[in-house]
């Protein structure tokens, strides 16, 4: 159903109706002025934050919407939890090592957010994970701590490994993780050649499969990782070098988010015995690097559903201490230093997508006439006595004699048999029969199975400024769901349910699935005189980095914003989106190139006598104009 029926409503309603405390991570509430707000301080929760506000500043400094909000509060914050949570279990369990996160650069690649993990990171040496030339660069240029980790996957030519062991001289714990067994002649080849001896670090294929989106990627099908006939392979190579105490780090990856946490266990059990053989055959091992996959609850249920998560941070980390310990303590082996690539769990939670809606397209009847004309066909009278003979206990009924009735008069339009005012008013009373069947179903005893979805089919379409491609490319690409909602009005019940489509003039520029199940989000009418203001949080992992430019849509304003203890904010970045002239240039167009051809063009039609001189001169500079602005709707 399209409507929701107004009734006394307060904020706590909205907020329960969008889950915000599940999914929010205890930083996001609903305002008492119906407003949604962000508590950056875990251990100060009364200081708060409206968002309306945030977006009052960011419009007065000149930007409009759609802008990227990253709050480099919530980034300090995950980094603090996360590191500050193995450091309790590993307290209390007497587990006699260290946790050293690093962050997968991958996830989220944008400057200020490597440079923030760097910076803020360094009281938890803190590192970073390169799985290229380019990131290493990155990792080189911002880790200061020589107690950080760098970590290298992915594939390794010469300059990649010869970066890697500058890092090394430089006394940075770089890792060169071996993927492939034929990686291992060319680190030992370099590392000879400039005298530096390697990190190395084994990557396990292991059997352990995942549960969720990502469990194809698991077990004996995983893309990556040495078989145990390959891992063996590649430590005779290194007993034959004389090299077996370069290997001091043993890698595996689960998959970029576990939902459940027996894979956790059962996983990392699994490596641990791998662990165990290669420390009695003399392996240098003294890191145990999880990977990633630490999980984010998009959608609040706390479920093992590939959205969500059924563990908590402290279970999390308690559960990979007692893990490691079970095994190795009986054996007397060393713990090793705990590494996980936590990217998504990372930056997730601090980035907002915010923007406006355009219009909105409704499926509401226009209003009927007691009356039909005079020369109205019998299907036509046949539509109107549907209407008027709806009961709870006939909606299956009267469903399908309205669409008999409908589709017939379709059929005498395709004949020319029926005019179009005789088929838009026949569709105007499909519409309203529809409705009314819906208006009817809570009375039902029961609701045919054809008809429980009839509400998806009325809902109403609002046009957000925005692309789906550029900044919520995961909702396309692997269905992936966020949590998405208004951020004011919040003291007002939401009358409308309603989809939400982008700017790009694509079928697949929609949001259709949300985090209760649904395929449609409440919402309410928009105003004339004011800008109706969604939000899509927990779009930091990923989100930036694998946007396209559909339609041309290029990047959009990103501010970056801290919040105070006294409750002020400062704005510590602005960063303009993309203009017209960048993502052409993206796509191998030159802006100069475009002008010089459109005023060819434009002279052409002043010779011809089309336009004047004076026109020429206005589209020109309307063309360079257009060049420069933004790729978005702009007031």
């Amino acid at each position: 159903m399209n409507k929701l029926s107004p009734v006394s409503w307060s904020a706590q309603d909205a907020a329960e109706l969008y889950r915000v405390s599940d999914w929010g991570a205890g930083y996001f509430s609903v305002s008492a002025k119906g407003e949604l707000q962000v508590s950056p301080f875990a251990d100060d929760p009364a200081v708060c934050v409206s968002l309306v506000d945030i977006i009052s500043g960011i419009r007065d400094r000149g930007m409009d919407m759609p802008v990227l909000l990253r709050i480099e509060n919530l980034l300090d914050n995950s980094l603090s939890r996360l590191n500050e949570a193995f450091a309790a279990a590993i307290e209390q369990a007497g587990y006699q090592s260290c946790y050293r996160g690093v962050f997968p650069i991958k996830v989220n690649q944008q400057c200020h957010v490597i440079e923030e993990i760097a910076r803020f990171g360094s009281r938890y040496h803190h590192g970073l994970e390169a799985g290229s030339k380019a990131e290493l660069l990155v990792a080189l240029a911002n880790i200061r701590d020589d107690d950080s980790c760098i970590v290298c996957n992915g594939y390794k030519d010469q300059e990649f490994i010869d970066l890697g062991l500058m890092a090394c001289q430089l006394g940075v714990n770089c890792f060169f993780v071996i993927e492939t067994p034929n990686e291992l002649p060319l680190i030992l080849e370099r590392s000879e050649a400039l005298g530096v001896s390697p990190m190395i670090g084994l990557r396990l294929k292991l059997t352990t499969q995942v549960d969720g989106h990502w469990s194809k990627d698991s077990g004996d099908r995983s893309l990556f990782g040495l078989t145990t006939a390959q891992l063996i392979d590649i430590v005779d190579q290194l007993k034959l070098a004389n090299k077996l105490d370069c290997l001091q780090l043993l890698h595996f990856h689960l998959g970029s988010q576990i939902t459940n946490i027996r894979n956790v266990r059962s996983g990392l059990q699994e490596a641990c015995r791998v662990y165990v053989d290669l420390k009695q055959e003399g392996a240098g091992l003294g890191y145990l690097d999880l990977g990633g996959g630490l999980a984010v609850d998009y959608d609040g249920s706390r479920s093992n559903t590939c959205h969500s998560k059924n563990y908590q941070l402290d279970e999390y980390c308690a559960d990979i201490v007692e893990t490691i310990m079970d095994i190795l303590d009986p054996l007397g082996i060393e713990h090793p230093v705990i590494i996980t690539e936590s990217g998504r769990a990372t930056v997730a939670h601090s980035s907002v997508l915010l923007f406006n809606c355009l219009s909105v397209t409704h499926f509401d009847p226009a209003p009927l006439s007691p009356e039909l004309p005079e020369d109205s066909p019998e299907l036509m009278k046949n539509l109107l006595w549907v209407l008027e003979t709806v009961r709870p206990d006939n909606l299956q009924e009267c469903y399908n004699d309205a669409l008999y009735y409908r589709d017939e008069i379709r059929e005498e339009f395709r004949r020319g048999e029926v005019k179009l005012r005789t088929t838009a008013l026949a569709e105007n009373l499909f519409l309203a029969i529809l409705q009314r069947i819906v208006q009817c179903m809570p009375e039902a005893r029961r609701v045919p199975a054809e008809l429980e979805n009839l509400h998806e089919s009325l809902a109403d379409i609002y046009y957000g400024n925005f692309s789906v491609f550029q900044s919520l490319p995961d909702s396309w690409a692997i269905e992936q769901v966020f949590p998405i909602m208004p951020v004011h009005r919040l003291g007002e019940k939401p009358t409308r349910r309603a989809i939400i489509a982008d700017l790009t003039c694509d079928c697949d520029g929609k949001i259709d699935r949300f985090i209760d199940g649904q395929s449609t989000l409440p919402v309410h009418s928009l105003k004339d005189d004011e800008d109706y203001m969604l939000g899509i949080f927990l779009v930091g992992a990923y989100q930036e980095t694998l946007g396209d430019l559909h339609n041309l849509f290029g990047d959009t304003h990103v501010v970056s914003a801290r919040i105070n203890r006294d409750g002020s904010y400062d704005f510590v970045r602005e960063i303009e989106g993309d203009s017209i002239a960048d993502v052409l240039n993206y796509v191998e167009y030159y802006p100069q190139a475009l002008v010089e051809r459109f005023r060819n063009t434009a002279e052409q039609a002043v010779r011809s006598g089309r336009i004047s001189a004076a026109v020429r001169k206005q589209m020109m500079e309307a063309f360079s104009a257009s060049l420069r602005g933004y790729t978005y709707f702009e007031k």
